[in-house]
């Protein structure tokens, strides 16, 4: 079996480092994939696109991070969509190391939130694992109508208002709502607060 390690090469210049990572690591497995379904050589992919064969060998390895004009000549030239470039690849393990994450959000002294799996269209959902230090909260705007959270406690005690209402979760717990109103994460304990969220999209109809 295959496994893919993520956020290795991690942007560290600021947050949402391994967002980048994981569409990075999308982009060389997809594009080789796709290169290779066409029987085309680096050379050959280089022709078409006009980006250079050494780029794109670099993509593939996973050693630079593609631009945005770079991608779209590869899209452009392969005649492949942008989805078929940053799609996760099906048939994948991927690994993703905490101590290689970058906070997506955070406010010191306050709480770190962590993105393990950014949303995907093939998935609907994104797994975040969010610390906050006591007395600390984070406080989150509505997500909109289509969208839950599932919530996981795995130390402390977690104090969630969702509108007026308020529910206390302990470690070990469990918790779902609909996340259309805006709503507040609260360590009200004297230890570090630690829980695992998962945002889930519903499809429209």
């Amino acid at each position: 079996m295959r496994v893919i390690i993520l956020a290795e090469n991690a942007f560290e210049s600021g947050k949402g480092g391994h967002t980048m990572d994981y569409l990075s690591k999308n982009i060389s497995i997809n594009l080789k994939k796709l290169r290779l379904g066409k029987k085309m050589s680096l050379d050959d992919v280089a022709e078409q696109t006009g980006v250079s064969k050494s780029m794109l060998g670099q993509i593939e390895r996973g050693d630079s991070n593609p631009t945005i004009g770079t991608i779209g000549k590869i899209v452009s030239g392969l005649r492949v969509t942008v989805d078929d470039l940053i799609s996760s690849p099906s048939h994948e393990t991927y690994l993703v190391r905490k101590e290689k994450l970058t906070p997506a959000k955070e406010m010191t002294g306050q709480y770190k939130v962590y993105n393990y799996f950014p949303f995907d269209k093939k998935r609907e959902f994104e797994i975040y694992g969010i610390v906050i230090e006591p007395d600390g909260i984070y406080r989150s705007g509505a997500h909109g109508e289509r969208t839950s959270e599932y919530l996981v406690v795995t130390s402390g005690t977690l104090t969630l208002k969702v509108g007026d209402d308020f529910y206390e979760v302990n470690a070990g717990d469990a918790l779902r709502f609909e996340s259309d109103k805006e709503h507040h994460y609260i360590n009200n304990g004297k230890e570090q607060l630690r829980f695992n969220c998962y945002f889930v999209f519903k499809q429209k109809f």
